[in-house]
């Protein structure tokens, strides 16, 4: 899968780009964080992404993003400093797809990063959302917000 072979080939520039984006962002815990460490963090989650689109399987970053959930909701991490770690990985990776991507594949592409990277952050949000309301969510439902448009 072409997609596959971007993403490893731009691994390096991809995480950088996204170490730096969270830096930029100037979020409260990660302002502590060196380059370094950011990057280590970054790299675990491109690799639950490559490997859940080289699998197929959305059960790895799901189970990585409910336990980051639990780990950062514990540490006093805002749920927005999160998200934005995924936001940031996400839009270094979609830049290097769909410069490298063959038109042919682009939307499949796209949409299979897309997939890997909102259920992900949904896990997250799920989480965070359960622990703060001390109640089990099974998902948000947000159909009520579109209904009669």
């Amino acid at each position: 899968m072409e997609l596959i072979a971007v993403l490893n080939n731009a691994r390096s520039e991809i995480l950088d780009e996204a170490a730096e984006g969270i830096r930029r962002s100037d979020l409260g815990h990660y302002k502590t964080s060196g380059r370094e460490e950011l990057r280590l963090r970054l790299e675990v989650l491109f690799e639950i992404v490559v490997d859940s689109l080289s699998s197929r399987n959305l059960t790895q970053v799901t189970r990585f993003a409910e336990q980051l959930g639990r780990d950062r909701f514990t540490s006093g991490y805002g749920i927005g400093e999160v998200q934005t770690a995924f936001n940031v990985l996400e839009e270094s990776m979609w830049r290097r797809v769909v410069a490298g991507v063959p038109t042919g594949e682009l939307v499949e592409s796209l949409g299979l990063l897309s997939t890997v990277l909102g259920v992900g952050k949904d896990a997250l949000a799920r989480t965070y959302v359960s622990l703060a309301s001390q109640e089990h969510v099974p998902s948000l439902d947000l159909r009520a917000l579109f209904e009669g448009t």
